[in-house]
Order: structure tokens, then C-alpha cells, then sequence
């Protein structure tokens, strides 16, 4: 699926002029609010469990190289594919990138790519404002408004259905492609922790499938929830404001490191068609990194960038 810049642009900033009012039933409500308890609890019940087996086996040094491992391809499927090249299409690649991405980004357990897709567009169109799925605004202005907005923003939204709209996500929902990979989430989701369990059995046997499964699969996806929701809530709460935006979103160094340049997040909600959210030479951005790879090895193109008269322009509004 090819889209132009101009076309892009229109995707991102013209889903909707007002938010969806939707209503849901209590079966809705319940079935959703099960499935984000046993998505936020099961890998807690692994970090337990992994903790435990290295009391009793010990420590394997395969255990971390499979969780790092895990954690960075499938983290940049979600930062690169799922973000930067399915939301916001900061930049082009071939039909076979797109499908190893969007694969790739399905494995981290946070719903399928055009679901995921539709709430982040929703989340710019309406920032920190009525129609933000996950804005931890507004909320009362002492410790305990702070904490019920953090809880919301972070993972609290989730515990209901996903307002999501159809028209969110138009363009993507025009490509076969697309909806094949979209479709077969549960496929990607289970290779997610069948991989390294099976990388772990061909080295170690059982034992090694056992401790594969939970440190490349549940540790890992218990590390990536949590840091890509620390984006939705800690980087709209703490952090630095370089350029003028309509919301609260902050760069937060730590989450940047962690989220492989994802935690620049004012920077990339004021230039959001930007494939770089590090936009200073010590703002560490990996997943940038890993799309110059691709466009030295041909494989992406159209890489968009605010020009340097944007970046001042945008810096002097703040001040």
C-alpha cells in the first residue's frame, strides 16, 4: 500500500471533527474489562513464576539474550511499524517491511494493528481533551486526582472497550494486506511466546522451553506494556517542553531510552509525520536509527522530517 505525503498528512489530522459518542452494554464492558485483567495480570504471574525458577535452577544466561532479544524486535515492531509507519506513515517501505512489522508489532500483546492504529489517531486528534482515550486530563489538582489520572492514562482506560472508530483507520482498511495481518493478531500473539520457548527447548530442552516461554515471552511482554503505556501517562505528566503543543505531552529521557525513542513525545506531538521524535543530537531515538538502516539498504524512502524552520518556528511559540 503506497500513500502520498500529502495524503498522510490529510489521514492523520482529519479523522473525525468531533469524538464518537459510543455506548456500550455490560457484556461489553465485562468481556473487555476480563480480557485486559488476564493481559495485565498474566505476565505479572510470570515475572513471579521466572523469579522463583531461578531460585531453584539458577541463572541462565540465554534467559536475558532471549527477554533482550524478544524485547527489541518486537518493541520496534511496534515503534517503527505499528507508530511511525502505520499511524502516521512518517515514511515508505515494501510490502514485505510492512507485513514483518506489522507481525512483529502484533507479538507485543496490544491488540491488533488496525485497532491500535485507530486509538492512536484518536489519541492526537483529540489530545489531553474530551475523545483522548488514554489522557490522564483532567483530574483533580492534589495526590490522589494525580494518581487517578496517571491509573487511567496508563493502563485504567483499557479495562473497557476500546473506543475506537471505523473511520480512524480508513486507509489502512483499504489494503489486503493489511487486514490479513490484522486479522491473524492472535496467530502473531501466541508465535510471541512460542518462539523463544522454542528456542529455549532446542538448547536446553524443557527446562529451557519453560524458562523461554516466561523470560522472552510474559517478562517481555510484562516490560514492553508497561514501558509503551509510560509513554501514555509519564510522558504527559514529567519531562521537558521543547515546542508549542495544543496538549500536556513531555520528553522524558529515561522513557526515551527504554522505548527506543518513543518517550520524545513532545517533540512528536508537534511534529507528529516525523519518522524521528529525536530531534537534538542527544536525544537518543533507536527506532529512527533502524529506518536510516533501512533506507541505506533501500528498503525505505520517503522518510519525512520537519525542516529546520518548522523546529524554530514551533521553539519560539513556547517561549
Amino acid at each position: 500500500m503506497k500513500l502520498s505525503c500529502k495524503e498522510s498528512q490529510s489521514t492523520i489530522t482529519s479523522y473525525l471533527n468531533t469524538p464518537p459518542q459510543l455506548k456500550y452494554s455490560t457484556s461489553q464492558f465485562f468481556f473487555a474489562w476480563i480480557a485486559t485483567f488476564i493481559g495485565v495480570t498474566f505476565p505479572i504471574i510470570g515475572v513471579i513464576l521466572a523469579a522463583i525458577l531461578v531460585w531453584v535452577w539458577g541463572f541462565r544466561w540465554l534467559d536475558l539474550e532471549l527477554l533482550f532479544g524478544m524485547y527489541l524486535f518486537v518493541m520496534l515492531g511496534t515503534t517503527v511499524g505499528f507508530h511511525r509507519l502505520f499511524t502516521h506513515r512518517s515514511f515508505q517501505t515494501s510490502r514485505s517491511i510492512q507485513f514483518i512489522l506489522g507481525a512483529l508489532g502484533s507479538m507485543s500483546f496490544q491488540g491488533p494493528l488496525i485497532q491500535w492504529v485507530e486509538l492512536h489517531r484518536m489519541h492526537h486528534q483529540f489530545s489531553d481533551r474530551n475523545g483522548d482515550p488514554h489522557s490522564p486530563y483532567p483530574h483533580e489538582n492534589n495526590i490522589l486526582g494525580v494518581f487517578k489520572g496517571f491509573w487511567h492514562a496508563h493502563i485504567g482506560w483499557a479495562f473497557g472497550p476500546m473506543p475506537a472508530s471505523n473511520c480512524c483507520a480508513v486507509d489502512l482498511r483499504k489494503s489486503a494486506m493489511i487486514r490479513l495481518v490484522d486479522r491473524l493478531f492472535p496467530f502473531w500473539a501466541f508465535l510471541g511466546v512460542f518462539i523463544p520457548a522454542l528456542i529455549g527447548y532446542f538448547v536446553l530442552g524443557w527446562q529451557g522451553a519453560i524458562t523461554g516461554f516466561l523470560w522472552g515471552g510474559l517478562i517481555r511482554i510484562f516490560l514492553g506494556h508497561h514501558i509503551t503505556w509510560s509513554v501514555n501517562s509519564i510522558c504527559h505528566f514529567w519531562g521537558s517542553r521543547s515546542y508549542s503543543t495544543k496538549d500536556q505531552s513531555r520528553n522524558n529521557f529515561i522513557v526515551g531510552i527504554f522505548a527506543l525513542g518513543e518517550g520524545w513525545h513532545n517533540n512528536h506531538h508537534a511534529f507528529p509525520f516525523s519518522a524521528s521524535h529525536g530531534l537534538r543530537w542527544w536525544q537518543i531515538d533507536i527506532s529512527f536509527l533502524i529506518i536510516r538502516f533501512l533506507a541505506m539498504c533501500r528498503l525505505a524512502w520517503q522518510i519525512r522530517l520537519p525542516s529546520l524552520e518548522e523546529i524554530n518556528a514551533r521553539a519560539k511559540q513556547i517561549t
